[in-house]
């Protein structure tokens, strides 16, 4: 199987393909990740996740192989999430979506339930700070390890650590203030 750093060489080739075989590979993951960085505002997570892949496409002659993708993937992705924040127009919003409703507006009572979970979820991370939220979302639903995500947001493995470490802990307190 052809690895990602290869489909950047030959993207930096000239060979677009291989960003539809890109695309292919890291779409869901990285709309999970936008979709909870952007507190669950899923058409804005679409859109970021699009404008992260056409940054690829603009700035893989910036790509430095053996440089692993993945992680390089997600610091496009997570700057254009930061710039969205630093617009003085733009802050974060709750949103649920409307996908599931039955055509008569009813909606199951167990899709009702995972949206409360789903929502839950979202505020907690809504919590944390920004740079918090960013680790936490990288290391437990993106699965990156301590040096990806250090890559990816350009700070200091210990940098990951204590951010992860504090993060978690606000979590903790947010869960269990909301618990009483």
């Amino acid at each position: 199987m052809i690895t990602d750093e290869q489909l950047a060489l030959q993207l930096q080739q000239g060979h677009r393909a291989a960003l539809a075989t890109l695309v292919g590979r890291h779409y869901d993951a990285l709309l999970g990740y936008l979709y909870r960085m952007m507190s669950g505002d899923r058409a804005l997570a679409e859109d970021l996740v699009q404008e992260t892949f056409l940054r690829v496409l603009t700035a893989v002659q910036q790509y430095q192989h053996p440089r692993p993708f993945k992680p390089w993937l997600y610091a496009i992705a997570t700057n254009l999430a930061r710039n969205h924040y630093k617009r003085a127009d733009t802050r974060h919003t709750d949103s649920v979506d409307d996908d599931l409703e039955c055509e008569d507006g009813d909606v199951p009572e167990d899709v009702l339930l995972a949206r409360d979970e789903v929502q839950a979820v979202i505020a907690a991370l809504a919590a944390l700070s920004d740079e918090q939220r960013e680790v936490i979302v990288l290391y437990y639903y993106q699965s990156l390890e301590g040096p990806e995500i250090a890559a990816a947001l350009n700070i200091p493995l210990g940098t990951v650590r204590s951010r992860l470490a504090a993060g978690v802990r606000r979590l903790r307190q947010w869960m269990e203030q909301k618990a009483l």
